[in-house]
């Protein structure tokens, strides 16, 4: 009980802040999060390689994706998405 009860706490959170972003922060955040979900996914595959030179590889493509991700939410956070300058200037 004490688990759901704090699934559903961490739910109302999540909506609550959500309320408060810009869809603009809202589209940067799902792309950090499905960057990251890619990534999670990579670090699993890596876990199950069958050699060691397969499990660097995969890390690697695992920080590449993590950082490309982060790059394309700063950017959306931070480019005016109409005119593709950086704050609209």
């Amino acid at each position: 009980m004490k688990k759901l009860f704090g699934a559903a706490m961490a739910a109302g959170l999540v909506s609550l802040a959500a309320c408060n972003s810009s869809p603009r922060e809202q589209a940067a955040d799902n792309i950090e999060a499905n960057a990251e979900a890619i990534a999670d996914n990579l670090e699993e595959a890596a876990d199950n390689a069958s050699s060691d030179a397969t499990e660097a590889n995969l890390e690697n493509a695992a920080d590449s994706v993590r950082a490309a991700g982060e790059n394309q939410a700063e950017d959306m956070r931070t480019h005016d998405a109409d005119t593709n300058l950086k704050n609209g200037i």
